[in-house]
């Protein structure tokens, strides 16, 4: 099925919808990153336009808005493009998400693993750069199609005391407890 602007434009508005507004604040790739609030950035690999598999972000979104209790609204960064629209210059893409996870208090990985559709090789480099920071979690589904080429990405979490989740509820209680410790109880819990 082609993607059309008409779809770009109804999946947009199906995005705005879903978000719970008085829970979290949606950041998509490009978009100024805000300042002075909790923030979790969801990395992990992104599925392409017109390829057939649905993100697993809204699922992500929906279970971080579920359980954050903050009296603030918690700042959730996705790489994804509002609307699917992509950036014209990779850097500009790879700048942000860049800054956006040196931004957040948690970096939650999420690895449904399949070279056909969710290969993850950025999302690789990307672990290997966050794994020493303290802010990362890793999510790594034991029932994903290519479960064995994330043996090493959870190798590395163990050795650098990085929580290992094989659900994404787990993985998202994990990441909200990295916030937790970085923010006073007026901005957690």
């Amino acid at each position: 099925m082609p993607w059309t602007p008409q779809q770009e434009a109804a999946k947009a508005k199906a995005e705005q919808d879903a978000e719970p507004a008085d829970k979290v604040n949606v950041v998509y790739a490009r978009e100024d990153i805000p300042t002075g609030t909790s923030a979790v950035f969801l990395a992990g690999p992104t599925p392409r336009a017109g390829d057939g598999v649905e993100s697993w972000r809204p699922a992500a979104i929906a279970e971080l808005a579920a359980r954050w209790t903050g009296d603030k609204p918690l700042t959730v960064l996705t790489p994804e493009s509002r609307g699917g629209k992509r950036a014209k210059h990779y850097d500009d893409q790879v700048g942000w998400e860049t800054a956006a996870r040196r931004r957040a208090d948690a970096i939650l990985y999420w690895i449904p693993r399949d070279l056909k559709t969710l290969p993850g090789f950025t999302t690789n480099v990307e672990f290997g750069l966050d794994v020493s920071t303290g802010r990362a979690v890793l999510g790594a589904p034991p029932d994903c199609p290519n479960p064995e080429r994330n043996r090493y990405l959870v190798y590395v979490a163990h050795r650098y005391g990085v929580p290992v989740c094989d659900s994404l509820d787990d993985t998202v209680t994990a990441a909200l407890a990295l916030v937790a410790r970085t923010h006073t109880t007026e901005d957690t819990l």
